[in-house]
């Protein structure tokens, strides 16, 4: 919304986003937008002000009570938006001397009754072009169907043939300014404040063979459980479990980076909970929803959460709770594609795993027999201020073995 244009009472003004959880705020009237106290990008804070709104319609003397009240009234007699830094509300209405001039008809869409704009909204018409019939310019519903039928019955124009390729127009180059969505511009913030973390990268390749034989045995097993909501097991829930399971040997890698109150030295704060953050692409860009407390789930419980957060976050209905509180995160790159990265520490944590494509390759056993082998690329990347190169050695190799031979993640369970 820019000022001076025109907003109708539930039409969007904003969306406010508080750790990648984004909620639309509407607007209570129709009216004209007179001033925007904050920018997009801005923290807006609670109980102030967004917007103040001129309100183009008609109130009685006391019917003013009942809007402060909340409580929507049919409007007949002119309004006036008080600036709502005066008063720590929006809009804040006060009743206009010229309330008792006549309006010119067709000019004011507050005019309208609710029903009247609800009839706008299913013919697909805007209001303001309409010309009222009614007392002082009101918009009546027979308008609304006039002005829809002279629209549908108008004569279209003839379509321009438009050729299947694209034109390249000689002449200097272009550009366009795109606005970053809400999850773009968080994101921009976010990684902005990692990459100041001195990163550095560990990879190696993992060989998949055991588990991909494993893994169909488990799936067929499952299938026969009527009564089970996991038919079907990736290879990411083992992972996610083998992660859990070294941060038991390596709990420095489930802390983060604070600064004592006192010696105000640098810090590291340990975290008994593996709450393991799980970075999913999603129509509104890259989200990372939390498993929480995965030392206590089963590989068959991790595959269940992780279906369920999955089909919140592709239905944008991930909450602040599903998207807070994370310890060490997972990013399976790989069911997209690419065999390596590097992959970008979150604040508040000090490793983060990187999962490449799985893809057969041919290799030598033990016997030097010629084999085909499913292998995987795990690149970890780790805040070099408080993890060493060998620490993170030691962790991932701890992650690989349990992967390498799944049988032995059985063994170590708590």
């Amino acid at each position: 919304m820019e000022p001076e244009a025109f907003v109708e009472e539930f039409d969007k003004l904003c969306e406010v986003q508080s750790d990648k959880a984004s909620v639309e705020i509407t607007s209570r009237f129709a009216g004209v937008i007179k001033k925007l106290h904050y920018e997009a990008g801005d923290m807006a804070k609670v109980g102030k002000p967004l917007v103040d709104i001129d309100i183009q319609g008609a109130i009685k003397e006391d019917d003013l009570e009942a809007i402060s009240e909340d409580i929507s009234q049919e409007p007949t007699a002119d309004l006036e938006a008080e600036p709502a830094s005066k008063s720590g509300k929006t809009p804040q209405i006060i009743p206009s001397e010229s309330g008792k001039e006549s309006r010119p008809k067709g000019t004011h869409a507050a005019l309208a009754t609710p029903a009247v704009r609800h009839l706008t909204k299913t013919l697909k018409v805007n209001l303001v072009d309409i010309n009222g019939t009614g007392r002082d310019g009101r918009v009546l519903k027979d308008d609304v169907h006039q002005f829809a039928k002279q629209r549908d019955s108008a004569p279209t124009k003839s379509s321009t043939k438009v050729s299947s390729t694209p034109t390249i127009e000689n002449g200097p180059q272009t550009e366009t300014i795109t606005q970053l969505s809400n999850t773009q511009l968080q994101m921009f913030k976010s990684m902005t404040k990692s990459l100041s973390i001195p990163h550095f990268l560990y990879a190696d390749e993992i060989n998949f063979t055991s588990l991909s034989t494993l893994r169909p045995k488990l799936n067929k097993s499952l299938s026969k459980r009527p009564t089970s909501d996991v038919t079907k097991l990736s290879y990411l829930p083992f992972i996610i479990k083998a992660v859990s399971m070294m941060l038991h040997d390596y709990p420095s890698l489930n802390a983060r980076v604070d600064t004592d109150s006192t010696t105000a030295k640098p810090v590291l704060v340990h975290r008994q909970q593996h709450n393991i953050g799980v970075a999913m692409d999603t129509p509104n860009g890259l989200l990372v929803p939390i498993l929480k407390n995965v030392s206590s789930m089963s590989i068959l419980s991790i595959a269940r959460q992780l279906t369920h957060l999955q089909a919140l976050a592709m239905t944008g209905k991930l909450g602040p709770a599903d998207l807070s509180g994370g310890t060490i995160t997972v990013s399976n790159i790989g069911n997209i594609g690419g065999t390596t990265l590097s992959p970008v520490i979150i604040e508040g944590q000090v490793a983060i795993l990187g999962i490449g494509k799985i893809r057969a390759v041919p290799a030598f056993d033990d016997d030097g027999e010629l084999v085909k082998r499913q292998v995987c690329n795990f690149s970890w990347s780790a805040d070099h201020r408080v993890v060493d190169g060998a620490t993170m050695a030691r962790a991932a190799q701890i992650v690989q073995g349990f992967v390498e031979e799944p049988e032995t993640m059985v063994v170590q369970l708590r």
